[in-house]
């Protein structure tokens, strides 16, 4: 189970402020693409799964992370999603994402799963959703590993904080205040980024985010 605080920022200048504010702390920042896949029956969709390759970077050798996520809920900023992955040869990915027939034939612990638990197999038995891109900065925070995600759909981008916690309402307490403390508005993140995706379009701006910056980003 993975346990994480998701907040939401309203627009491109509040992200620009915080990750100014975290650059001391900057551990890394990760390129990622993701590409999402369900059985041509909806079979993983319809019990409240899905499969996602990810890649970081760019190039050709690239790491690929393949991943099972199911039952997800996010309630007063935390989410809760069954999660297993592992990492998959790069090229084998790739080659997944341009035919999504081939991941039939890929020898996989978390495939292996689809194709037991679900009952997707056979080189006809998987359908690519798409997906998208998301610039993800790692910052050493106060003893908190926080995620600062920049992520880009073909309909908008969208700016969130992620901490994965044992303890997540200790953790969403420290990092609101510190969002309070230097007027960062935020909202608490009511669904995932692959649910958005899926929808098709940005969430919308709470009211208790509103701002001129936040109000220019929505139009």
């Amino acid at each position: 189970m993975e346990i994480e605080v998701k907040l939401r920022l309203p627009s491109a200048a509040a992200h620009q402020t915080l990750v100014s504010l975290l650059s001391p702390y900057q551990r890394v920042t990760h390129r990622q693409h993701n590409t999402f896949f369900d059985g041509a029956a909806a079979q993983l969709s319809s019990r409240r799964a899905v499969l996602r390759l990810r890649f970081y970077g760019d190039e050709d050798d690239a790491r690929c992370v393949v991943s099972l996520k199911a039952n997800a809920v996010i309630s007063n900023g935390v989410s809760r999603v069954e999660e297993d992955e592992e990492e998959l040869e790069t090229r084998a990915g790739r080659e997944c994402v341009a035919d999504a027939r081939r991941l039939g034939g890929v020898r996989s612990r978390i495939l292996d799963r689809v194709r037991d638990e679900f009952g997707v197999s056979g080189g006809d038995g998987f359908v690519c959703l798409g997906g998208f891109r998301n610039v993800r900065g790692v910052y050493d925070w106060n003893g908190l590993v926080l995620e600062v995600d920049e992520t880009f759909y073909d309909f908008g981008t969208c700016y969130e904080i992620e901490c994965e916690s044992v303890e997540p309402e200790k953790a969403k307490e420290l990092i609101e205040g510190f969002l309070k403390e230097n007027g960062i508005a935020y909202s608490y993140s009511e669904a995932s980024k692959f649910a958005i995706f899926r929808a098709g379009k940005l969430p919308l701006v709470p009211a208790n985010c509103s701002s001129t910056a936040a109000a220019e980003d929505a139009e």
